[in-house]
């Protein structure tokens, strides 16, 4: 996911209108006195027309319900942090929206009882989200047996990929000669770079993953690479079954895979400290032929030169899986939650209670199908619906971009992230076991089979731990 370096911008969507600041400006955070304001964390938008788009949305409801929305727009590397050390400050946001915190955090603080249950407000449009959403914002709390919805699913994104089709054409490739099944499609990347840098562009590589212990972008694509293997680490019920003789196999397999790309040098050398903004930078530099990202984060940021946009930037769907068969592509979903109070005496108090009223009825007012759809077209492709009849709507279906028409397809063979099934899952994400394990293949300190060992072991303690 591309990572544009913003700075923090507080604003009254009512009042204030849009303020501007450059990456020069410098603006000094004060924590605010609790529960001073009505306040929304949200992240930060790549384009002005995702930031008016939603507070066009807010103002309307700030007018409905004569209430002035406070929103502090964050970057992707801040936001869980500050987040989460406000909640833990006693101060959090009434509202939270993030692009990253379904890997860990969410699915952890629905578990101890942070999250307040929005079933009210997405049980009256529970016919209008897809079952992988609402799978998604389905977690468990420990003071409650029974899986409640403790996030609203605002919109949800793929694995997309990327290529330059005229630098394939500078070595006499094109894109008829992209292989569609598993082995062959990473092999002709491997080629690729091989005719490439034999013509002298030693600086261009492949194959452009995340091979780091910092990255999400790891975990998705990773992730991505045990599904196409077959992997289920996790039963229906939630219950780890990693032992598994197929499961163990699958793997190794992927391990092998994934970081054999850095091992025969067709991978970056620094994919193994690679941020999630490394690779789209990387690729934008046209020192990859070939990049996966979560989103069109990556074209989106390319719209503005037709030329790259629609000739020379193509984004395509994935290969089968090793199987022959389509891949199962994995969704995250994008999701807003609301903090519930620290303080177990405050948490009933009719002042918290009122808030929580008001938070409830802002998300309701956001999913509204027709506020959703101008706040993802805003977007540029960055997110998609996850109501299936908006992506219906002729701005997917029947897109005349490129990018977004083949993402949309992506759409229609998806599972969840194994977060929907246990919350003892997120540490895995939290731990970085998968980066642990692709870093430790890649530079040779470990056998695929001694790296899937070892994750398995500490997978299966953080779900012998976890409370």
């Amino acid at each position: 996911m591309r990572r544009r370096q913003f700075n923090r911008l507080s604003l009254s969507v009512a009042g204030l209108g849009l303020a501007a600041c450059s990456n020069s400006t410098t603006l000094n955070y004060r924590k605010p006195e609790k529960n001073s304001k009505f306040r929304v964390w949200w992240i930060q938008s790549f384009y002005p027309a995702e930031t008016e788009a939603l507070s066009q949305i807010v103002a309307e409801w700030e007018k409905k319900n004569n209430t002035k929305v406070e929103i502090t727009f964050y970057n992707d590397g801040s936001i869980n942090r500050d987040a989460e050390n406000a909640l833990n400050n006693g101060n959090p946001p009434d509202i939270l929206f993030s692009n990253t915190a379904e890997f860990s955090l969410y699915p952890r603080l629905a578990w101890q009882n942070k999250l307040v249950d929005v079933s009210d407000v997405v049980e009256p449009v529970k016919g209008l989200f897809s079952p992988i959403a609402l799978k998604a914002v389905t977690y468990k709390n420990s003071e409650n047996p029974k899986p409640a919805y403790y996030a609203v699913p605002i919109a949800q994104l793929s694995a997309g990929l990327h290529y330059w089709r005229d630098l394939l054409a500078d070595v006499g490739l094109s894109d008829t000669n992209i292989p569609k099944d598993w082995d062959s499609f990473w092999s002709f990347w491997e080629m690729a770079q091989d005719r490439t840098n034999n013509r002298g562009k030693k600086d261009i590589y492949g194959i452009g993953l995340p091979m780091s212990t910092e990255a999400t972008d790891t975990i998705f694509m990773f992730e991505q690479f045990l599904t196409a293997y077959g992997v289920e680490l996790l039963d229906e019920n939630g219950q780890l079954k990693a032992e598994n003789l197929q499961n163990r196999q699958g793997i190794i397999s992927a391990l092998t895979k994934y970081a054999g790309f850095y091992k025969s040098k067709h991978v970056p050398p620094n994919a193994v400290r690679w941020s999630d903004a490394d690779n789209n930078q990387v690729f934008l530099s046209r020192n990859l032929l070939m990049t996966t990202n979560p989103g069109l984060s990556i074209p989106a940021s390319q719209q503005f030169d037709p030329e790259v946009y629609t000739k020379k930037l193509v984004t395509r769907e994935w290969p089968l899986d090793p199987n022959d068969q389509p891949l199962n592509y994995l969704v995250a979903v994008k999701q807003a939650v609301i903090f519930a109070d620290s303080s177990a005496e405050s948490r009933d108090s009719p002042k918290d209670k009122a808030r929580q009223v008001l938070a409830k009825s802002l998300l309701s007012h956001i999913i509204q199908p027709n506020n959703l759809l101008t706040y993802l077209k805003g977007a540029g492709g960055r997110y998609f619906p996850t109501m299936p009849k908006l992506l219906e709507a002729p701005y997917y279906k029947d897109s005349q971009d490129p990018h977004i028409l083949t993402a949309t397809k992506q759409f229609q063979n998806t599972r969840s992230f194994y977060t929907a099934q246990n919350p003892a899952y997120s540490e895995v994400g939290a731990q970085q076991i998968w980066g642990k394990a692709i870093k430790s293949v890649a530079q040779d300190t470990a056998t695929p089979e001694q790296a899937t060992d070892n994750a398995i072991a500490q997978i299966k303690s953080i779900f012998t731990q976890w409370k």
